[in-house]
């Protein structure tokens, strides 16, 4: 592919360096990645930090006296600090490391199964990822709450007149997620937390599509609880945060017994850890949590505000583009939202799209994008799903609609 010029302050050819799975080809085409939604690439500095942990360093933490392990802790509670301090909490002890946004959700649902009671009222979106709904379902089936769901529009935005209704219902909980990891939509999550504090609930947010592109201040959001990825983050798999206000860290209980998150084991009593051992029983992902650390450096390096300007301007030319493709339909059209384009065209399968445009090195998402409440309002079974980051090109998209008119051809 030829180099083009980009107006953002990005220096787009340059971060693509930082990337090696970029230079690879797919069915002898240049490999164009367009599932970050899913799973964000790589860098090669998080890459060297997985390298040197396991070549240099690899200890358990907090338990040895041993160099190794003294390393080790050093390295995975400063990236605890790095992490406090990129998201603005209050103390590092109010983040715990989990194994992604669904395991920090599930800690909290376990939590609130000893203090919710039958009957009070739980608030969840319409436009949630499965691990944001799921959860509350089985939390209601334990404790007899009743969950009451947040409608959307036609635009991909939520009801918040119907929102304001239903909190007249005094409920206890609210969910949200920042952005819609199917649609794109930045949700208007200040407005939700204030209006749901008001009248005394607690607010859980699922920041999982929203930290790639968006830099939020815990404290400025007065937020309770707030959820995510390192591997949407451009950090491994199989590690994230939940963080939570220290208040409700204490009042809630562990959500698994083992090693680490205990004081004192007697076969009478066992006492609990303080904060933040509490909720992190067992050997963690060490590398994993160390390698988050890294992979938020390296964001903030690039810097958020250059990430959204970039990624806003990818968005807008790729729209323009999709939307010229006769029949094709974008789903959630709000006009806030992060780069995440979800779409289908008349008479054409999303599998069947996903499936032909892979063959020209294309990599994209198709299916429910576990959001079926979604596609169920829009009345359709799946739908092909693009997403671009920071490392993406404006010609990697006219690729993309290259490779599109070709499977319309091909399939019509």
């Amino acid at each position: 592919m030829k180099s083009i010029e980009f107006k953002s302050s990005i220096n787009v050819r340059k971060v693509r360096e930082d990337f090696p799975i970029l230079s690879r080809k797919i069915n002898n085409h240049p490999l164009i990645y367009f599932d970050n939604a899913a799973t964000s690439q790589t860098p090669q500095q998080v890459i060297d930090v997985i390298s040197d942990y396991y070549s240099l360093y690899n200890a358990n933490i907090h338990r040895g006296v041993h160099k190794l392990s003294q390393e080790a802790t050093d390295k995975y509670e400063a990236s605890r600090k790095k992490i406090q301090n990129h998201f603005n909490a209050k103390h590092p002890h109010e983040v715990i490391f989990t194994s992604g946004a669904t395991h920090s959700i599930n800690i909290v649902a376990h939590g609130f199964t000893e203090i919710l009671k039958k009957g009070e009222i739980i608030l969840v979106s319409a436009m949630e990822h499965h691990s944001n709904i799921v959860p509350w379902q089985m939390l209601c089936e334990k404790t007899g709450a009743v969950l009451k769901v947040i409608p959307m529009n036609n635009e991909g935005e939520l009801n918040m007149a119907k929102f304001e209704t239903l909190l007249k219902l005094n409920p206890k909980l609210v969910f949200v997620n920042h952005i819609s990891n199917a649609l794109g939509t930045i949700n208007p999550i200040e407005k939700i937390i204030e209006k749901s504090h008001e009248v005394g609930a607690a607010v859980l947010i699922d920041g999982a599509q929203a930290c790639p592109h968006i830099k939020s201040d815990f404290q400025k959001l007065d937020v309770d609880f707030y959820v995510t990825s390192a591997h949407k983050m451009c950090g491994p798999t199989g590690v994230g945060i939940l963080y939570a206000k220290e208040k409700w860290l204490n009042k809630l209980p562990p959500f698994q017994g083992g090693g680490e998150m205990i004081s004192e084991v007697t076969f009478d009593k066992t006492s609990y850890a303080e904060l933040p051992h509490k909720f992190e029983a067992g050997t963690p992902n060490i590398c994993g949590g160390i390698a988050f650390g890294a992979a938020i450096d390296y964001l903030n390096e690039i810097g958020f505000d250059n990430i959204t300007s970039y990624e806003n301007e990818l968005l807008q030319y790729a729209t323009e583009k999709l939307l010229k493709i006769d029949g094709l339909r974008i789903y959630g059209p709000s006009k806030n939202k992060t780069s995440v384009i979800s779409f289908n065209i008349d008479g054409i399968h999303a599998y069947d799209l996903g499936s032909i445009i892979d063959k020209l090195g294309i990599a994209i998402r198709t299916g429910q994008h576990c959001a079926q409440p979604i596609m169920d309002f829009y009345g359709v079974s799946g739908t092909a799903r693009v997403s671009f980051s920071f490392y993406n090109t404006k010609e990697e998209i006219d690729h993309l609609i290259v490779a599109i008119n070709k499977a319309v051809l091909m399939l019509k």
